[in-house]
């Protein structure tokens, strides 16, 4: 299951060696609710070799607005702290994965 990132927990989930994917969304966001199991899959896929979890944009609007997000669904990778990947928009699930492996 896709983690839940708040602004209480971001710095200790994102603290890690391992690749972090973030997705930006929002419970009235159409092409988030499609991009939301894909998501949720690859927190399976990838558990123990990456973290994987949203951001509720309505509820974290500073964690959006600390990575530059102006549009939904915005997915980032970040590696060691790092913006390494950014995709606006839907996005297939494999999209995800290949940015995912390009950072393992």
């Amino acid at each position: 299951m896709a983690l839940e990132f708040t602004d209480s927990n971001f710095e200790e989930l994102t603290n890690t060696d391992k690749p972090v994917l973030i997705d930006f969304w929002a419970e009235w966001c159409g092409p988030c609710r499609m991009v939301g199991p894909h998501v949720e899959a690859l927190s399976t896929e990838y558990e123990g070799k990456a973290v994987v979890g949203k951001v509720n944009v309505d509820l974290y609007q500073s964690l959006a607005a600390k990575f530059g997000v102006r549009n939904i669904p915005t997915l980032i990778v970040l590696k060691n702290g790092e913006v390494v990947e950014k995709v606006v928009g839907a996005v297939p699930k494999e999209t995800l994965a290949a940015k995912l492996d390009a950072n393992l």
